[in-house]
């Protein structure tokens, strides 16, 4: 077969028939006597010594195999004895896992026997091959950094899902997550581990040691006198708790930290490492030895700038060492040892990586020389080494090992050819290369050499009692601030190492990216394209499988380092086409989202499905887009179809699957990520209860059919995405609405997309899970300063709390400085201005792409939810993440960029083309935590009027068959600073307590965050609010209605379930609430206040409503208004009832449940109508508020502390009971409204007495006879049957039908009793 290279035809079996004798004279080849000098210079012996001229035998093409052989064959003889079976060890020369019956519990084992993941609560699993004398070494690749426990067990050791390596006799174990090790018992040993390390298990049978080394270094002899005698044998093993994975190295690789002495338990191949090594000597003699045809003699060569330059004497030469030479390069062993330790050689020499051609050259000689098969092996296997060693270097001060890896990379994916084949077929098909973009985080930071990079340490030490930044902060001392700026120096420097490797990173990209090397079939950038959907298909796809999904710290890295690389292009195309956009004005246009050219998997769309919007969409399609749906893709599918498909999946399953074991695999993805630390996928299942799972209740295929689903866009080519003559690729049925002008390639779009959808995935739940460092970080500077406080007020006579307090500081302070330097390395990597900076350019992308498809009309809704959720979680991250490091408003467009989001959160959360109830809470939630800041409520502010007058008319359509809770918020955070009592940011009882919550999902923890702001009410909003109440005749009866509704709900919800909490803590029996029950019980309670809240900001922006009884409703709402707040306040005020007896448990998740909150609100609704309105509404307010039964003048006395004289007799022994009184939160409450209070108390009890003495008997006849409350006062038409007028106003709100008699009611008049009567 012909290898395709270079350009040139030639094949191993052409340059063997070059030694004929007349190929000498056609070929110029160069004369006898200086090809034997060539030759013999090239092909040295193995002492390195060249016989005298005389004794050398010469040497032609004709005879050179012979002498190549002979020379290879030397030394061979003495090395035959290591290819024996080792003394001390049994069992196979190839050492893997033993799958067959050597493990317990679940687990996932690669394909090659050496990786596994735990899929268990503790698989165990031992190698295949044992040893019971001398000396003997493995290596672990640790790829995560859980519960594990690796070393050494018998035959006889019996584990289970409890018990591993370590937990039985004649086993050890060194477990680095808890820093100890098993043997039965444990003890403290070693140090903690991280994914990346390597563990060296080391066992010496002679003497009857154990010993552990981590990335190297000796970790001391862990476990002595083990058991040894007949019958004792040690296998390796390990055992692993859930989601686990590490990698092992028997032998079968070199091992990276071997130790003298030890033996690998898998013995090297000695002479194909010979062999191996003598030929690269010889391909280097061919590269150092230049043949001078003018002089007729050999010259002296620079090796660095080496080109073959088409040389018949060296093409043969190198022929022959190449026929030995390749099937050497198929090994992984020689590929690591050999081949990647020269090509490291090569680029040793510093110097840009372009300025060492010779690698380039050599790739062409492989390609030109070799079979195809065997460069396709040789060049997976060099990725998969340089890889792994990438992974599992460790970090040193200038990062030169992952520098050193990264370089030769580089070098390799610039040679195009090997780039389009490791692209096509092993990057992201047999490696995971994301690994690549990684930057991993030392988790010990002595090793990292950070004490020596950042010798001065340095934290913030301005936070309050809550873990808040303080506002009032003491001027820093000349001390401290010459620690900050030596902090401030170390990280610069830091930074300084980082971002060579993080340019390294970009470089592989903009290789991957290139889109000029069309030569020999797709450019780079297409084939990139495929494999990058189907990445993010797998991610997207499989979200509930851990093992298949790529870890969010690698994605994070993945993220920047494509965003750098896109922009790159992307400019690059803006400087030769002007008419495009630059990278700061990016968006995805709307046409990639209908247009079927970019798949979305099964991604949610605004809409809702693909399939429904294509139905329902279809005439907008071809009317706006000019686009055609087939009819055959609008036939729904039948449940009929789809069990066929199920059958024929399983079926088809069930014929590739040999073994019952495997078939079990079937049912889960492939493993890729958690799998062996070269990241390659691993399909071996293995269970200890395997004859369980043979027949499982449901078929497995359609579990497999749905992950393992083809990607259309694999068969996409250049001319489907960019478009020629006519065909617009990607941006097919462009909508009236977006402008025709050149964005930029289309293929960048895409990259672009997919970045959006990465950020979505992944990286925003990363950007939070690492802020817990910083939060770290603050909570020890804390306890350090509360320990120094305490140091300094503590007596001198009490030297033993003098001593201990010292022990503390010098814990504190220690634990802060490992904990600033790892947060130095975090912020660099992750949380630094120029990351922070892709985020918001990520952020103003999807502004820019929402706006522009928002103005598609209904096509709309074919856009996937995920834009509108990067939108918001890219901006909580800005606000919440990166903060503490680098300010958001620095960044240029703030402002601007501020008020498009707000002006996107006001028009869509109540946007009909959005039907998901997930973005719509999601939507709601943002907007709420948007008003709870400053800066951002003045955003909402300066968007446009219409769309600030059509958010609040949406905030206030009635509260049913929608997120009210949300809606309710937003609207009390508009009041929060205005009401009566309302100007605390938290409550009074609450201070000592700790707001956030971290385990809170993003937009839920902005929210609980943000409630502990700063009131920041808008008085503008308020008055489009006031009115819209007014002006709209029906939307206020309907909005408050809903209120009340909702509120009586609430308030309801709440006392029942504190009754039964009271009667749950009042059983004699030990027994506990439920958590949640409290957490529910709570809600109610907050809700309650919320929406008394929102009625007293209705009852203060527009009285009328409630006061003008010319509006139909009026008099309707101020009863039930008037009805519900006296239940609330009897409910409340009541002596020794249920709610004090429940707040007096103080029980946890009950905190914010007391008295304040609850009646400052209802206090000031009450204020508003009785004090703070003109006397008509005064009067008319007082009216309905003693008419309903309900009312009690003590409720209102309990505001004041003025308890009932009974009450007071009662409660004389407890002098300590304290009664609850306003005048006592003058804090929180000004003297104007206390006064407000009192006026309001004097006027009730006056208005009271006068009531009662006005009062008539009525008899029990003239009473209404559905509430017994009030006397008869409406008759109903046409059926004459009478009621009060509340009663049957409030049952017409629901029911048209006569309580009595069900005749629909026509009218209400009122009714007088006749005085004949």
């Amino acid at each position: 077969m012909t290898s395709r290279g270079a350009g040139t035809a030639f094949s191993r079996k052409n340059y063997r028939l070059s030694t004929e004798p007349e190929k000498s004279k056609v070929t110029g080849i160069v004369n006898s006597r200086l090809l034997n000098d060539y030759l013999h210079r090239v092909f040295t012996s193995a002492d390195g010594n060249q016989p005298a001229a005389a004794y050398r035998k010469h040497l032609t093409f004709q005879n050179l195999q012979e002498h190549l052989e002979r020379l290879l064959a030397e030394e061979n003889g003495s090395e035959d004895s290591r290819d024996q079976v080792a003394e001390g060890r049994l069992g196979p020369s190839t050492v893997v896992l033993d799958h067959t019956s050597g493990f317990e519990g679940l687990l996932l084992v690669d394909d090659d026997l050496l990786g596994v993941i735990g899929h268990s609560n503790f698989g165990s699993i031992r190698a295949t091959t044992c040893v019971y004398k001398g000396k003997w070494i493995y290596e672990v690749l640790i790829s995560s950094q859980g519960l594990m426990q690796i070393g050494w067990c018998t035959l006889n050791c019996r584990f289970n899902q409890e018990e591993g390596v370590g937990d039985t006799p004649d086993s050890y174990a060194y477990d680095g997550n808890r820093v100890r090790k098993w043997n039965v018992t444990t003890t403290n040993y070693g140090k903690s581990w991280a994914a990346g390390d390597i563990v060296s298990c080391l066992i010496d049978l002679d003497e009857g040691t154990i010993a552990f080394c981590l990335n190297g270094i000796s970790l001391g002899t862990a476990f002595d006198n083990i058991t040894r005698g007949a019958g004792m044998a040690y296998f390796p093993a390990i055992s692993l708790s859930f989601k686990e994975s590490v990698a092992f190295n028997f032998g079968s690789r070199p091992l990276r930290y071997p130790v003298e002495g030890y033996r690998p338990l898998q013995d090297p191949p000695v002479a194909d490492l010979l062999k191996a090594r003598k030929l690269l000597g010889y391909l280097k003699n061919v590269i150092h030895i230049g043949i001078d045809v003018t002089e007729g003699k050999l010259v002296e060569k620079d090796t660095s700038m080496w080109q073959l330059q088409g040389e018949p004497t060296v093409l043969i030469t190198l022929a022959h060492i190449f026929n030995y030479f390749s099937p050497l390069m198929c090994k992984v062993y020689l590929v690591e040892d050999v081949l990647m330790t020269f090509l490291l050689s090569i680029l040793e020499r510093g110097g840009a990586v372009e300025a060492h051609p010779l690698i380039q050259q050599l790739l062409d000689l492989m390609w030109l020389l070799m079979e195809e098969y065997e460069v396709h092996e040789c060049l997976k296997q060099l990725l998969m080494s340089l890889l792994r060693a990438y992974r599992f270097s460790p970090i040193i001060p200038d990062l030169g090992l992952q520098i050193h890896y990264l370089r030769l990379t580089i070098a390799v994916l610039k040679h195009e050819k090997s780039r389009k084949y490791l692209l096509s077929n092993v990057l992201f098909d047999v490696l995971r290369s994301v690994v690549f973009f990684y930057i991993k985080s030392p988790l010990r930071v002595e090793e990292a050499g950070l004490q020596e990079l950042i010798p001065t340490t340095w934290w913030p030490n301005r936070f309050t009692k809550e873990g808040k930044e303080s506002k009032e902060v003491k001027e820093e001392s000349a001390e401290e601030r010459l620690r900050r700026r030596a902090y401030e120096r170390g990280c610069q420097r830091l930074k300084k190492r980082i971002e060579v490797v993080e340019g390294l990173q970009v470089q592989i990209l903009k290789l991957l990216l290139n889109n000029k090397d069309r030569g020999g079939g797709e450019a780079s950038r297409y084939i990139f394209l495929n494999k990058f959907r189907k990445f993010l298909q797998e991610n997207a796809s499989n979200r509930g499988n851990l093992a298949v999904l790529c870890p969010p710290e690698y994605m994070v890295c993945f993220l920047h380092r494509l965003i750098a690389a896109l922009r790159y292009f992307w400019d690059g195309h803006k400087a030769k086409t002007p008419a495009a956009l630059s990278s700061e004005e990016a968006y995805v246009p709307p046409q990639l989202f209908y247009n079927g050219k970019v798949d979305y998997f099964d991604l949610q769309r605004l809409g809702g499905l693909l399939s429904h919007l294509k139905k329902t969409l279809k005439d907008d399609l071809a009317a706006k887009a000019n686009i055609l749906i087939d009819p055959a893709e609008l036939q729904a599918v039948t449940m009929d179809d789809l069990d066929e498909d199920e059958e024929s999946a399983t079926s088809a399953a069930q014929s590739q699957r040999p073994s019952a074991a495997l078939a079990i695999g079937g049912a889960l993805a492939r493993p890729a990520w958690l799998s062996s630390p070269t990241l390659g996928r691993a399909n071996r299942f293995l269970s200890t209860a395997a004859v369980s799972l043979m027949n499982p209740r449901r078929p497995l295929g359609a579990l497999e059919k749905i992950k393992v689903l083809s990607l259309r866009a694999e068969q996409r080519t250049r001319e489907d995405i960019e478009g020629t003559h006519g065909n617009d690729g990607l941006l097919l049925g462009r909508p009236p609405e977006e402008p025709d002008q050149p964005i930029t390639e289309n293929s960048l779009l895409e990259v672009l997309d997919g970045i959006v959808m990465m950020y979505n995935l992944s990286v925003h739940q990363q950007l939070g899970k690492m802020v817990g460092v910083s939060d770290d970080v603050n909570e020890y500077a804390m306890a350090l300063k509360d320990t120094e406080e305490k140091i300094s007020r503590c007596p001198k006579r009490r030297r033993d709390i003098h001593e201990e307090l010292l022990k503390s500081q010098k814990v504190f302070s220690e634990k802060l400085n490992h904990l600033s330097r790892r947060l130095a390395w975090i912020n660099v990597t992750i949380y630094s201005k120029e990351k922070m900076q892709d985020i918001y350019w990520l952020l103003r992308v999807c502004i820019r792409t929402i706006e522009h498809g928002d103005r598609t009309g209904s096509l709309f809704a074919f856009m996937p939810e995920f834009y509108l959720s990067v939108a918001m979680n890219s901006y909580s991250a800005l606000k919440n993440y990166f903060s503490p490091v680098n300010s958001m408003e620095e960044l240029p467009g703030y402002e601007e960029t501020l008020m498009r989001l707000a002006a996107i959160l006001a028009k869509h959360f109540a946007d009909s083309r959005i039907v998901g109830t997930d973005i719509r809470d999601s939507l709601m939630q943002a907007l709420a935590s948007y008003v709870c800041y400053p800066h951002s409520l003045r955003a909402v502010e300066r968007i446009p009027e219409e769309q600030r007058i059509s958010m609040m008319k949406n905030l206030l359509a009635p509260y049913e068959q929608r997120p009210w809770a949300q809606t309710n918020w937003i609207l009390v955070r508009l009041w929060r600073g205005c009401g009566f009592g309302y100007r605390y940011t938290r409550l009074p009882h609450l201070l000592k307590t700790k707001p956030e919550d971290a385990s809170l999902p993003s937009l839920q923890r902005d929210l609980s965050v943000a409630s502990f702001q700063k009131p920041c009410p808008s008085t503008l909003l308020q008055r489009h609010m006031a009115d819209l109440l007014r002006s709209d005749r029906d939307l206020a009866p309907s909005f408050l209605n809903s209120v009340l509704n909702q509120l009586n709900w609430a308030f309801s919800e709440f006392i029942g379930m504190i009754q039964e909490i009271q009667q749950a803590a009042e059983r004699l029996e030990r027994n506990f609430v439920d958590s949640r029950q409290l957490k529910v019980c709570a809600t109610c309670f907050d809700l309650s206040v919320s929406l008394l809240r929102v009625l007293e900001m209705t009852v203060t922006l527009a009285p009328e409503i409630f006061l003008d009884w010319n509006r139909p409703s009026s008099e309707l709402l101020l009863r039930r208004l008037a009805q519900l707040l006296n239940q609330v306040l009897n409910r409340v005020t009541a002596e020794r009832n249920l709610f004090d007896r429940v707040v007096n448990l103080r029980l946890p998740g009950l905190e914010s449940v007391d008295h304040y909150p609850i009646l400052v609100a209802v206090t000031g609704i009450l204020v508003r109508l009785l004090v703070d309105t003109d006397v008509q509404g005064t009067e008319r307010a007082t009216v309905v508020l003693l008419a309903d039964p309900c009312f009690q003048l003590r409720s209102i006395q309990y505001l004041l502390g003025h308890a009932e004289p009974s009450a007071l007799a009662a409660a004389a022994p407890a002098t300590d009971k304290r009664h609850f009184s306003l005048h006592t939160y003058t804090e929180y409450i000004s003297t104007e409204e206390l006064t407000k209070v009192e006026k309001m108390l004097n006027h009730l009890s006056e208005e009271s007495k006068q009531a009662a003495a006005t009062t008539l008997p009525t008899s029990e006849e003239d009473l209404c006879p559905i509430c017994y409350a009030h006397p008869i006062s409406a008759i109903f038409r046409p059926c004459s049957h009478k009621s009060c007028k509340a009663c049957i106003n409030q049952h017409l709100m629901n029911n048209k039908d006569c309580f009595f008699c069900k005749a629909t009611i026509t009218g209400v008049d009122d009714f007088t009793k006749p005085a004949s009567s």
